[in-house]
């Protein structure tokens, strides 16, 4: 029999309620590879191996019993630590929560709670999910499985590479401006950025709450659905979360796109893409033309202003977020002086790295008096064309492909520019702006690395992009491909 870690998560499900495996066994499997794996890779803030096997014994009590459970029941998954977990450290990667233990689970941990899942731990990340490599972790960065000299891309970058070294069979995390698609891309496993609102966010460390959305990792459209499927849905805690019906996705993975129409963007074959990547994206274009889809040219003319707006509206919303780690209510505190304003000046100095620091800078010149039309006002309103650009493509296509990221796996320390690194978003982050779905999943190699394939669906249309990437997934075999670790 296969390695148990080596599973999906619909085999590892079936063999579960069969009765061929228990949890206990998966659980212990996933952990043995943490053991083995993690030290070179460091997609891990916390192991929560103690917990992991309570629950895991609790899931095999509940299989036994015969109970009509999720086929999530007994399934070893890791948490991005921006995601609150009650009793367990909620660190966001940064020195300002090292210690910080939440006393209340986020909404998708109550779901995933209730679904049976066993949590193996928490994932490191950019501090507060700002950045596109996890070499902004306050802890250490996490190395890309693929390659260890290579950035595993951010901000989810740890839960994207324990899914891709087998230490978790699915992982969830937060997408702002593409922290799960590019991770995803960059270690060759399948990450979906929900429709916003389609995901609670009660309980995600906010960066910024006009974009950010959770989301899951998996190795493949299926099992995504499936991850999906357990934590979607309208949450009275949050306000932002809509109460539009939840489709049945597994129900859309029909194999078939026949008539399905799929947009190509043209803005999205910029100046600077690796020509790996072109080709890789460009071959799967035509396989999605015999796979019966009707393949057409599309313009989103505002797609080059989307970086700068990004980096307007994101910074703006997190310098408000962020003022809350002053020093007084939870977090770090500097206590070595009597001054309320030196604490609160050296709280926020020592407690938060260098990226972040830059985003609540450029947030706060943002939203300043004087600049605030000139800045923040006109970036909104890009974000409002960006929109009808998208709304207009999806009044003709039911989806849209691109590549998900302009180049490879890069090394760490490669990228020193803060705007080089910016750049990496270019294809994701406007799918946050218009608050529409995406997902990545493997789409080729390119020099031995990982190319990511991103599908963009309209608002609410998850099952459009997941029955796409199904049936890309079921003639081509990159998904199923492994890191030599």
């Amino acid at each position: 029999m296969t390695e148990l870690y080596r599973l999906t998560i619909h085999e590892a499900a079936e063999l579960l309620r069969q009765r061929k495996i228990s949890s206990v066994e998966l659980t212990q499997a996933h952990l043995d590879r943490i053991r083995a794996v993690d030290p070179q890779v460091k997609a891990f803030t916390l192991v929560t191996d103690e917990l992991a096997l309570k629950q895991a014994k609790e899931a095999d009590r509940r299989l036994a019993s015969g109970e009509n459970l999720s086929p999530l029941t007994g399934i070893p998954v890791a948490i991005k630590d921006v995601i609150s977990t009650k009793g367990v450290t909620t660190t966001c990667s940064s020195r300002m929560l090292e210690n910080f233990v939440p006393p209340f689970n986020a909404t998708v941990m109550e779901k995933l709670n209730r679904a049976g899942i066993v949590m193996v731990g928490k994932t490191n990340m950019d501090e507060f999910a700002m950045g596109s490599s996890t070499e902004h972790s306050a802890f250490f960065p996490t190395r890309n499985p693929w390659d260890l000299e290579r950035a595993p891309g951010g901000s989810s970058g740890g839960s994207a590479a324990a899914v891709a070294a087998g230490m978790a069979m699915g992982a969830y995390g937060s997408d702002t401006g593409g922290s799960i698609r590019q991770p995803g891309a960059l270690c060759n496993v399948a990450g979906l950025k929900p429709t916003y609102g389609r995901v609670s966010r009660f309980g995600l460390v906010a960066f910024a709450s006009s974009l950010d959305q959770i989301g899951p990792f998996a190795r493949n459209a299926h099992d995504a659905a499936l991850l999906l499927q357990a934590v979607a849905g309208h949450d009275p805690n949050d306000s932002t979360s809509s109460t539009q019906p939840v489709a049945d996705y597994m129900k859309e993975l029909t194999g078939s796109i026949k008539g399905m129409r799929i947009g190509v963007p043209e803005e999205y074959w910029v100046e600077g893409t690796q020509p790996g990547v072109v080709q890789a994206i460009r071959a799967n274009i035509e396989l999605l033309r015999e796979l019966g889809a009707e393949i057409g040219p599309i313009s989103l003319p505002h797609t080059k202003y989307g970086i700068a707006a990004y980096y307007i509206i994101a910074p703006s919303e997190a310098s408000a977020n962020l003022a809350r780690y002053d020093g007084v209510k939870y977090g770090y505190s500097y206590r070595d002086t009597s001054d309320m304003w030196e604490a609160m000046e050296k709280t926020r100095a020592n407690g938060f790295g260098p990226e972040v620091k830059r985003r609540i800078m450029l947030g706060t010149y943002a939203l300043s008096a004087g600049y605030y039309d000139a800045y923040y006002k006109r970036a909104e309103q890009v974000r409002t064309l960006i929109t009808r650009d998208f709304e207009q493509a999806f009044a003709q296509f039911d989806v849209l492909v691109s590549p998900t990221a302009p180049t490879v796996a890069f090394k760490i320390g490669e990228i020193s520019d803060p705007y080089q690194m910016y750049l990496n978003d270019v294809f994701t982050l406007p799918a946050n702006l218009a608050g529409i779905c995406g997902i990545s999943i493997p789409g080729g190699f390119s020099e031995g690395l990982p190319v990511g394939m991103q599908l963009l669906g309209n608002a609410f249309a998850e099952e459009n992009i997941l029955r796409v990437a199904d049936a890309f997934q079921r003639v081509t075999d990159y998904h199923t491909r492994w890191p030599n670790l």
